[in-house]
């Protein structure tokens, strides 16, 4: 979406610096802290150098970048790649900066993205669907991990947590443009679809017979978790081929869920190996 211009100050140097935090710009932007407005405007948050850098790698839209005069100084190469994907590009002030934000010190540069319809991922040999994922932190690291693991993608169930959310992307360190994901209204059904095409669905549960290292992950696998309070849903546990489960000790619930995650896609790794 376009946005209104507003006046701005300048700095001595001459170059337009906006300092004022009533920017309606900005007003526009720290609406994407939350899901309703990344709805709204069909857009989300890239906070920090590491995620802009990522977005250009892949040559991802972007709406707007803001950045402190100091920050493209020192970035003039990552400013004029991310100039050139983005529909508009503005100085900001280091208070600006601060208060657009979503961590407590940015690091000079922050950019709107949009969002972009996608096919979902084509799994063949490795992938892994969340049902119900509510913690953005647990989601970004999974985001992490699968794309460290070589897995072929990720689907969510559209009941989790955004998955463009800032908090899921500062987790997902940047392997959020790597990994092919989809977010599913129907995730039974997609499970299913990939069952068909041959993948040995296997359901992660507390009490299953098996452990997650006595299946055979050099088969087309496809890995379904679901979150640390209540689990899969029945309708993907009757799906699944197989339940598996991580042995715990004696009086401990449940692992952090991108723990688990982790353990299971490397598993699969090492007996691929």
């Amino acid at each position: 979406m376009s946005y209104p211009s507003e006046p701005r100050s300048l700095w001595p140097e001459g170059r337009g610096v906006i300092k004022s935090t009533h920017n309606s710009l900005l007003k526009e932007i720290r609406k994407l802290h939350n899901s309703k407005g990344r709805r709204e405007q069909q857009l989300f948050l890239l906070e920090g150098t590491h995620l802009l850098e990522e977005a250009c790698a892949v040559g991802h839209p972007l709406a707007t970048v803001c950045c402190t005069p100091q920050w493209q100084e020192q970035h003039q190469e990552l400013w004029e790649r991310a100039a050139k994907l983005a529909d508009r590009t503005e100085l900001v002030s280091a208070r600006v900066l601060e208060s657009i934000a979503t961590t407590v010190e940015p690091d000079g540069v922050l950019a709107t993205a949009h969002r972009t319809a996608t096919a979902p991922p084509q799994l063949s040999t490795l992938g892994i669907a969340l049902e119900t994922i509510q913690d953005p932190g647990n989601l970004g690291a999974i985001v992490r991990t699968a794309a460290a693991a070589n897995a072929d993608g990720l689907l969510l169930s559209a009941n989790s947590a955004d998955l463009d959310s800032p908090k899921v992307l500062r987790a997902s360190a940047g392997a959020w443009f790597k990994l092919p994901m989809a977010i599913c209204t129907d995730l039974t059904a997609e499970v299913s679809r990939y069952q068909s095409q041959g993948m040995q669905i296997l359901a992660a549960v507390p009490d299953a017979n098996l452990t997650y290292w006595e299946v055979d992950l050099r088969l087309p696998t496809l890995i379904v978790l679901g979150n640390e309070g209540s689990g899969l849903s029945a309708g993907l546990i009757k799906k699944a081929d197989r339940q598996i489960q991580i042995p715990l000790s004696r009086g401990v619930e449940s692992l952090n869920l991108s723990i688990a995650s982790a353990l299971i896609l490397y598993e699969a790794q090492r007996q691929r190996s």
